[in-house]
C-alpha cells in the first residue's frame, strides 16, 4: 500500500478546500447553461486550470468538452475520470438562495456538484502528481442531456487516446447521502427516442364520414405501442415505451388532419431494441392499412445500455470500503437504474466503472432528478471527492 500515506494527504487537502467546492458548485448553479451552449461553463473550467500545472485541452471534439492531463513522476496505467457540466430547460422551484439566474435553466441533475467535486480533486492531483505513477486525464464533459451527447462527440474527439480505463460519479438526489452505491453488468438503460407524424383528412367535426380523423389513429397507436412491451418482451426484461408528447389541440369541432407525437424507448438489455423498433414500424404499417392514413416516424437510437465491467467495479469498491472515508456509513449494491447515460459511450471504449453517491438527506422530502425542485445535500460532493480519490489511488498502484 505505497499510496497510503498519500491518500491521507489528499484527504486532509480535501478537506481544507470543502468549503471551496461548495461555492463552486453554488456558482455553477447560478449561471447553468443548456446542452451544447456551455459557453462560459467551459470558459470558467478553463479559467480554473489557468497557471497549474498539467496539460489543458480544449474544445475536444466539435463542442466545449475539455480534458486536463496530470502526468505522475513515474511510469503507470492511464486512467480517465469524468464528470458533466450541462444543465436542464427547466424553470428552477428549489427555492435555494443560489437559484439559478438564467430563466427557464437550471441545474436538475447534479452536474454542477460533479463539477465542483471534480475541479477541486484535480486541482489537489496536480499539487501531488510527482508521487503519483501514471497518468490521470480528467473529462470535464458537455452536452450528457441531450442526444448524440458529448461524450460521443469527445471521444470521436480522442478524448480516450491512451487511456486504459475510465470512471465517473453521479450524484443521486434520491439516494441517502453518507452513502455510495453501485451495481456490477448494466447499470443504466440504453435509449431510443421517437417523432411521429400521422396525417389524415382535416374536416368539420359533424361530417366525420367526409374527414379521416388523425386523432382516433393516433390514440389507437398509443394504446398499441403499449402491448410491444406486454406481448412481444420478455416479463424478465426491462423495456420501456413511453409516448411524452400529443400534439393534437385543436377546435372542439374540427377534425384534425394531422398529429404529432413524441417519446422515448428505454431498455436494459441491447437485444430488445431492434424488437421494439421493428414492432414499432409493424403496429404503424397496420394503422396505416386500417384508418387510411399516412405516417412519418423519426426514430433514432442513441445511448447504448451502460455497462460497468464486473472486475474494475470490485477493485473500485474495495478501494472506497478500505479507504476509511469518515463521511461514509456505507457501500451498497442498489441494482441498475431506469434512466439513461451517455457514460455509456466511454465503457463501450474502454473497462469502465459507474457508481452513484449519495445525496439526499433522511427525513426531506424526495424530489428526482430533471424535478423543479430538485436539491443535493452539498455533503455528497466531499464524499464524491474522497471516494473517487481513493478508487483513482488503488488503480495507479495496482501493477
Amino acid at each position: 500500500m505505497i499510496l497510503t500515506g498519500l491518500k491521507d494527504r489528499i484527504f486532509d487537502a480535501l478537506d481544507q478546500r470543502k468549503d471551496e467546492m461548495i461555492a463552486i458548485r453554488r456558482h455553477l448553479h447560478e449561471y447553468p447553461e443548456l446542452s451544447f451552449h456551455e459557453t462560459k461553463t467551459s470558459q470558467y473550467i478553463r479559467d480554473f486550470y489557468e497557471g497549474k500545472d498539467c496539460k489543458v485541452v480544449a474544445n475536444v471534439g466539435t463542442g466545449y468538452g475539455i480534458t486536463i492531463d496530470i502526468q505522475g513522476g513515474r511510469p503507470g496505467k492511464s486512467l480517465a475520470i469524468r464528470a458533466d457540466f450541462d444543465a436542464l430547460p427547466i424553470e428552477e422551484a428549489s427555492g435555494v438562495p443560489f437559484t439559478s439566474k438564467n430563466p427557464g435553466v437550471m441545474h436538475a441533475c447534479g452536474h454542477d456538484g460533479h463539477t465542483a467535486y471534480m475541479l477541486i480533486l484535480a486541482d489537489t492531483l496536480i499539487q501531488f502528481k510527482e508521487e503519483l505513477p501514471g497518468m490521470v486525464r480528467i473529462i470535464h464533459q458537455p452536452a450528457e442531456e441531450v442526444p448524440p451527447g458529448g461524450s460521443k462527440d469527445m471521444i470521436e474527439g480522442g478524448c480516450l487516446e491512451g487511456i486504459d480505463n475510465v470512471l465517473g460519479i453521479h450524484v443521486m438526489s434520491t439516494m441517502d447521502v453518507g452513502k455510495v452505491y453501485y451495481h456490477k453488468g448494466g447499470i443504466h438503460t440504453g435509449r431510443a427516442t421517437f417523432k411521429l407524424t400521422i396525417t389524415g383528412k382535416g374536416g368539420h367535426g359533424s361530417a366525420p364520414q367526409d374527414a379521416n380523423d388523425a386523432i382516433v389513429a393516433g390514440a389507437q397507436f398509443v394504446t398499441a405501442a403499449q402491448t410491444i412491451v406486454s406481448r412481444r418482451i420478455s416479463p424478465f426484461d426491462a423495456v420501456t415505451v413511453t409516448i411524452g408528447s400529443f400534439d393534437g389541440k385543436g377546435s372542439a369541432n374540427v377534425i384534425k388532419e394531422s398529429v404529432t407525437l413524441e417519446g422515448d424507448v428505454r431498455m436494459m438489455d441491447e437485444a430488445n431494441r431492434p424488437v421494439v423498433e421493428a414492432q414499432f414500424k409493424q403496429i404503424l404499417e397496420g394503422i396505416s392499412q386500417a384508418f387510411g392514413v399516412t405516417y412519418d416516424l423519426e426514430y433514432g437510437n442513441d445511448y447504448p445500455v451502460c455497462m460497468n465491467d464486473e472486475k474494475l467495479t470490485e477493485k473500485v469498491i474495495h478501494a472506497i470500503e478500505s479507504a476509511g472515508i469518515p463521511e461514509v456509513s456505507g457501500v451498497e449494491d442498489v441494482g441498475p437504474q431506469t434512466a439513461s447515460e451517455d457514460f455509456a459511450y466511454y465503457a463501450l471504449e474502454r473497462p469502465s466503472c459507474f457508481i452513484w453517491v449519495g445525496a439526499h438527506e433522511p427525513g426531506t422530502p424526495v424530489y428526482p432528478h430533471h424535478n423543479p425542485k430538485f436539491t443535493i445535500d452539498e455533503g455528497c460532493l466531499i464524499i464524491s471527492a474522497k471516494a473517487m480519490a481513493s478508487a483513482v489511488l488503488a488503480y495507479l498502484e495496482e501493477e
